[in-house]
């Protein structure tokens, strides 16, 4: 018993370093392609690291490996991730900017409905938003055809969907109350949990680790 608590406290202890590394390895390959033109790519390689180290056998990988993966993954996406990601962000911006408008106006009634449709949006956006990702790093297909799969997941997996919003709103809570979570794991860690929940209750195929088993 012993050594099986041994053996899952370093399983444990790798896991919390590799998703620290990560957000190293995320905020150095941001600041790398001067913000611009490296957020996206390492966003992509954040799914595309932890997509791998979730198939991998022991998931034991040192710091070395965990960087090398990351940075392959980066240097790959630096076109196809900037495209996808500039493209989802200027969605981003509309949705917010109607939805700035339409609480700093009085509308009435038609405000009121407004504003709950453009909640709703934003919430689904959301879900697209990780889900997209997630989608990206599990098939080698375009970016339209990884936002087709995508949107198709926000409303056929309620399940994965339901789940991904919950955990959100449980990080939110997390890194309000210890922010030093947010300090030292940075996004790092909801990726981690997106790309999960994504493969497990979105039901990616081919997420089969390399001993046999499926997530």
């Amino acid at each position: 018993m012993l050594g099986s608590f041994a053996i899952g406290y370093e399983r444990f202890c790798r896991g919390i370093l590799t998703v620290f590394v990560v957000n190293v390895a995320l905020i150095a390959h941001t600041l790398l392609g001067l913000v611009v033109g490296g957020l996206f790519p390492s966003i992509a390689a954040a799914y595309a690291t932890y997509r791998s180290w979730l198939l991998s056998a022991d998931r034991g990988w040192t710091v070395r490996e965990t960087w090398c993966a990351f940075h392959a993954a980066w240097r790959a996406e630096l076109r196809s991730a900037n495209l996808f990601g500039w493209a989802t962000a200027a969605v981003w911006a509309a949705l917010g900017y109607a939805y700035w408008l339409v609480l700093h106006n009085d509308m009435g009634p038609a405000g009121y409905a407004s504003s709950g449709v453009l909640l709703v949006a934003l919430v689904c956006w959301g879900l697209f938003t990780m889900l997209s990702w997630a989608v990206r790093a599990n098939f080698a297909e375009s970016n339209r055809w990884a936002a087709r799969m995508a949107l198709q997941m926000v409303v056929a997996r309620p399940a994965c969907s339901l789940i991904l919003v919950v955990l959100f709103l449980v990080t939110v809570c997390a890194w309000a109350m210890w922010p030093g979570i947010l300090m030292v794991f940075g996004v790092s860690a909801p990726i981690l949990v997106a790309e999960y929940v994504a493969s497990v209750f979105g039901r990616l195929p081919g997420m089969v680790r390399a001993d046999g088993r499926r997530l």
